[in-house]
């Protein structure tokens, strides 16, 4: 008994890290560095290097890791061994031009100028890019000099040595590995969603709305670790068909999640009404309640059933079955038949239905992982649903590669573009850095530097540059503390060092302002190591990141600027794109039309609201003054996040007609969305500046256009057809409600 509580706890204590760290990802990251950091000290104690070459090679062992974002282990260990020689010429010269202030700053300026430029050479340009200046930063921070260059030639050496040995020998990365763990926190946070949602259905009061809240986390949660998976398949996997067989699983997974959560909030509510838009726009309230007239064991068979979901979840991992597991998945399968629903209002009766979907999707996502299943205990409902999927499997290929996408060029590249940006602000940095100190002018350079790495638009290096100088000033107290404590002990200062850059490494993805805390904190230790430390020294390091911080703003707003509107809009009439390609594709095939790469135009129509998701965050920033504008964007993207769920449905329908010959394409669907997709390339139109006067165009539903037809006839158009007509028309409603945020003219009925 005791030993089965202990595993209960141990794997509650496993999901919960999966979930909370997808892949592990951040914690391989935290443990590499540090590690890296480590074994570098350990190595150059033992043979006796002073406190400038422990420095140095600490520094160098932390660049040495976090640069490296190949994905394969043989590109790594290239980059890797370049990496060591960029390294070498980059404090030499450093230490050659320590003597020439004048050539120093501008060589570093030209040197900021190519490191940024070589971002478009992909990941093996900007890792090296990134070597070259931050080993030339560490050069000033520990004022290496040519007589020194033996000794930290040697800690470079060692340093990048000690890293590939915890790259590749002590924390290795195998792609089939980290996908397992990614398909772990995938399970866990697919389960801790299904908590969430039956949180929502016990939900009363004021609690309604923080329940809500957590459902919209859950599933955002969820769609970010499917999102991470499909970009990792095609190296964890052994080949491009179960490459995609993983990626539709998965994608099925996500979809009947999100939809059973949809059909739960509306069973809630006072009216049948659309909630997407609800569950995707954040603050958002919950529908006024209004509980459903079913009767009280309707709502405990769905309480009990959404703890039977949650179970059948947790419990879907490699090498765990049973009597119980299979009775539980047999029983909400049969839910996907008519005849097993309860008798309650149709709204619950979607519930119901959702949940034997989502059983489905789960029973399917494991056989792809785990292979064949025991179907010795399989219902007749089971046995159905697993045919399903075997004629599924079959029918999917490889598809084809996408084509290169054109690049700009000249200094409308993007990495050319900010490369010149860069160049100019940290110009400015290096002489009003000089200004304040000769000493320590290399902080503002740094910020400005770090406030262009990963950002593309104004408003999102404004922001940078605000959440670096709040980490900073937060970490210089830190600091304080810290080099109070620690004293005059190397050894110790060395070990928190050691926990800050964990620390640093574990929340960088998370949040920056911490990261930069972190290193700032870290710093303070440093300059008491080097002896250097002084109230002074903390309070300049202050001064300088706000200076640098000031420097690239004022570069990017002066010198080929790209606004914040002007970034968003392209990326809006991006995301436009890939959604009519995915309706026009999904809708064809839907008719009868030849089979559509449909699972990678969903990817990529979710890679585009990603990047579009990203580039309103200084829009919606908690302490923007433009409020209006603020939830305008929320709107707009949860408008589009809307359109994308729908979207997404559509192709995931239309994914099972060729293993499905109960039912059959509708060829009547061929013009139905004709005005939608008028509408949404009306939109594009007028985001992209073009002189239309179309407006957006309204007419009759979705059931008229098809002759009356409601998807509930005898004919085999029925299946799938009522399937179709709802997304399709929750799809055209979000549309047109695009047009008030975007200006966008109605005119009624339109064309049909």
């Amino acid at each position: 008994m005791k030993a089965a509580a202990e595993r209960s706890a141990r794997t509650r204590l496993r999901d919960r890290l999966a979930a909370s760290d997808p892949g592990m990802l951040r914690m391989t990251a935290g443990l590499r560095t540090v590690g890296s950091l480590a074994l570098t000290l350990a190595v150059l104690a033992l043979t006796g290097a002073g406190v400038t070459q422990l420095v140095a090679g600490a520094m160098t062992a932390m660049v040495a890791t976090f640069a490296i974002r190949e994905k394969q282990r043989g590109a790594q260990a290239v980059t890797l061994a370049v990496g060591l020689p960029v390294a070498l010429v980059s404090v030499s010269l450093a230490a050659v031009l320590s003597e020439r202030a004048a050539a120093g700053d501008v060589f570093f300026v030209v040197l900021i100028y190519c490191a940024v430029y070589a971002r478009r050479f992909g990941d093996r340009g900007t890792a090296l890019g990134l070597i070259g200046f931050q080993v030339y930063f560490a050069s000033l921070f520990i004022g290496a000099s040519p007589d020194g260059l033996p000794g930290i030639w040697a800690a470079l050496a060692v340093a990048f040595g000690c890293s590939a040995v915890m790259r590749f020998a002590v924390v290795p990365v195998v792609p089939a590995g980290l996908l397992a763990r990614l398909r772990e926190a995938f399970r866990a946070r697919l389960a801790q969603l299904v908590t969430a949602q039956l949180a929502l259905l016990d939900a009363e009061g004021d609690e309604v709305d923080k329940a809500l809240a957590n459902v919209r986390a859950g599933t955002a949660r969820l769609h970010e670790t499917a999102l991470m998976i499909q970009t990792r398949l095609e190296r964890g996997t052994p080949d491009a068909s179960s490459a995609r067989l993983v990626q539709r699983r998965i994608a099925d997974a996500e979809l009947a999640a999100e939809r059973l959560g949809l059909l739960l909030l509306t069973a809630r509510s006072a009216e049948r009404a659309d909630t997407t838009l609800t569950l995707h726009l954040p603050g958002a309230p919950a529908p006024e309640a209004g509980r459903t007239d079913a009767p009280d064991e309707a709502t405990a068979a769905l309480r009990r059933d959404l703890l039977s979901l949650r179970t059948q979840v947790l419990r879907a991992g490699p090498g765990v079955e049973g009597t119980s597991i299979a009775h539980v998945r047999n029983r909400l399968l049969a839910y996907r038949d008519e005849e097993n629903l309860p008798a309650c209002s149709p709204a619950l009766q979607d519930v119901f239905r959702a949940i034997g979907e989502a059983s489905r999707a789960v029973m399917g996502l494991r056989i792809a992982l785990d292979g064949p299943q025991d179907e010795s205990d399989d219902t007749p409902s089971a046995a159905r649903s697993r045919e399903e999927l075997d004629a599924e499997d079959a029918a999917i290929d490889a598809g084809e590669e996408d084509e290169p996408a054109e690049e700009d060029k000249g200094l409308r590249r993007p990495t050319t573009r900010a490369a010149v940006q860069v160049a100019v602000g940290s110009s400015l940095a290096v002489v009003g850095g000089e200004l304040l100190s000769s000493q320590g002018w290399h902080w503002a350079v740094l910020t400005c530097w770090l406030v262009f790495i990963n950002t593309e638009s104004t408003g999102e290096i404004l922001v940078k540059g605000y959440r670096r100088l709040l980490g900073t000033l937060l970490g210089v107290v830190a600091g304080i503390a810290l080099a109070g404590l620690v004293g005059g002990h190397t050894w110790t200062a060395f070990a928190l060092i050691l926990v800050l850059i964990f620390a640093m490494a574990y929340t960088a993805p998370l949040s920056y302002t911490l990261m930069s805390f972190f290193v700032t904190a870290m710093v303070g230790l440093l300059y008491t190591l080097l002896h250097t430390y002084s109230w002074e020294v903390l309070v300049l390091r202050v001064a300088e990141t706000a200076l640098g911080a000031a420097c690239g703003v004022f570069a990017a707003f002066l010198v080929l600027p790209v606004r914040t509107d002007q970034r968003t809009d392209e990326l809006l009439g991006t995301v436009l794109e890939r959604l009519t390609e995915v309706t026009e594709a999904a809708v064809d095939q839907l008719s009868g039309g030849p089979a559509a790469d449909l699972l990678d135009r969903a990817r990529e129509l979710d890679k585009a609201l990603g990047e579009l998701r990203a580039a309103t965050k200084p829009l919606t920033h908690p302490v923007t003054p433009l409020r209006g504008r603020r939830d305008t964007a929320r709107y707009v993207v949860a408008l589009l996040e809307t359109c994308a769920y729908h979207a997404r449905s559509l192709a995931a329908t239309a994914e099972l007609l060729p293993a499905h010959p109960s039912i059959a394409a509708d060829p009547r669907l061929r013009g139905a969305t004709a005005r939608t997709v008028r509408n949404i390339s009306t939109i594009a139109a007028r985001v992209a500046g073009e002189d239309t006067k179309a407006g957006i165009g309204t007419g009759p539903s979705f059931a008229s256009l098809l002759g009356g037809s409601d998807g509930d006839g005898a004919s085999r158009y029925g299946r799938i057809t009522g399937r179709v007509l709802r997304h399709l028309e929750r799809l055209d409603e979000a549309v047109v409600g695009l047009a008030r945020p975007l200006d966008v003219p109605l005119t009624g009925d339109g064309p049909q």
